[in-house]
């Protein structure tokens, strides 16, 4: 009896070592020689695993090495692929090709993803997980098998099979569109500023672009059409709409500024003409009726004695209306619901001082 139960427990392990084998084996296509690098591929930091030395064991050195070598042999794949093409095209390419959304979605095709050890939660439906993971076996299979091998791997078991290159890399993906939809929901105002225009070593044109909302600077990118150089724009800037919190309050708060400012009332815009002419009293007397106030005033101020002054805005008795002349006491004319100015008072005496007796 107790024969039988060593024989389970020796076997128990072997059939997990083999069920991994064989499981990596579907993926790669070949057999690993050194299987510790894939099951630390495999080893999520939230296991919290420790060596004998009592250090982390998980798989973010292995992430590093694999993103390394993720960019060399990608780029060279994308480099032989796509021959004359210029290098924004191709890092364009490689950039979609070594995302974290193709990444992770490699990682769930594969059935990378059912394999990585983690603390209780799912992960395959987490890019950033699926897609670490990936990386890291990448590094893996670097250790194990040397550069030639991650080559094989990307170009026979990747691409051709879960990846086509060429539609993929002419995917184009419209984040100005999806900046724009952004900007329009929160009603906040957007500018793509154009910073220089330049000509490369070869004499193709490079145009730079900023991107400004309310008047906050997001990300600035360049490109060899405007277009090309206003989406890797919005693209940036929408990766720091999501990552820095300060950068999404900032442009609220100016937001803010903005529409209080609108909101204030604004006095109307004095008429210049009016501002010129408002002290002139406008009378519908002829030059000739003019002309004999004109006379009648000079030979006034010839009889009157030397010793007499004249004062502004006084009227002598024989100015002054009286009831026998069958006139009103008032003139309605005189009351007005403007303060009158000093100008006006002075012109108003002037007027009467010219009036015939």
């Amino acid at each position: 009896m107790w024969i039988n139960n060593l024989i389970d427990r020796i076997r128990l392990p072997f059939r997990k070592e083999k069920e991994l084998f064989s499981a990596l084996y579907e993926i790669l296509g070949f057999y690993p020689h050194h299987i510790e690098y894939y099951r630390q591929a495999l080893l999520h930091k939230s296991i919290g695993k420790r060596n004998d030395k009592g250090k982390p064991l998980n798989n973010e050195r292995l992430e590093f090495l694999g993103d390394a070598i993720l960019d060399a042999t990608v780029g060279h794949i994308v480099y032989s692929h796509y021959e004359g093409k210029r290098e924004g095209f191709l890092t364009n390419t490689r950039s979609k090709l070594v995302s974290r959304e193709t990444l992770g979605k490699l990682a769930n095709e594969m059935g990378l993803s059912q394999l990585i050890l983690s603390a209780g939660h799912s992960t395959s439906h987490n890019s950033y997980v699926g897609g670490n993971a990936f990386e890291a076996l990448i590094g893996a299979i670097y250790l194990d098998r040397g550069y030639d091998v991650c080559m094989w791997f990307w170009e026979n078991r990747v691409l051709g099979k879960y990846i086509n290159i060429d539609k993929l890399a002419f995917k184009e993906v419209n984040f100005k569109s999806k900046l724009l939809e952004w900007s329009q929901k929160n009603r906040v105002r957007i500018e793509y500023r154009l910073l220089k225009q330049k000509k490369d070593d070869d004499g193709s044109p490079v145009f730079s672009f900023l991107v400004l909302i309310e008047g906050v600077e997001g990300e600035c990118a360049s490109g060899y059409s405007k277009k090309e150089a206003q989406q890797q724009a919005s693209k940036d800037t929408l990766q720091r709409l999501k990552r820095e919190p300060q950068f999404i309050d900032a442009i609220f708060a100016a937001k803010s500024e903005r529409t209080k400012m609108e909101e204030e009332p604004t006095m109307s815009v004095p008429d210049p003409e009016e501002e010129q002419q408002d002290f002139i009293i406008e009378h519908e007397d002829s030059v000739e009726e003019k002309s004999k106030k004109s006379d009648s005033r000079k030979s006034r101020i010839a009889k009157a004695p030397a010793s007499e002054e004249t004062h502004e805005g006084e009227q002598s008795k024989e100015d002054a209306p009286s009831a026998e002349s069958g006139e009103d006491e008032f003139d309605l004319s005189d009351i007005s619901h403007k303060e009158q100015s000093r100008e006006d008072i002075i012109a108003q005496a002037e007027a009467a001082a010219f009036a015939e007796e």
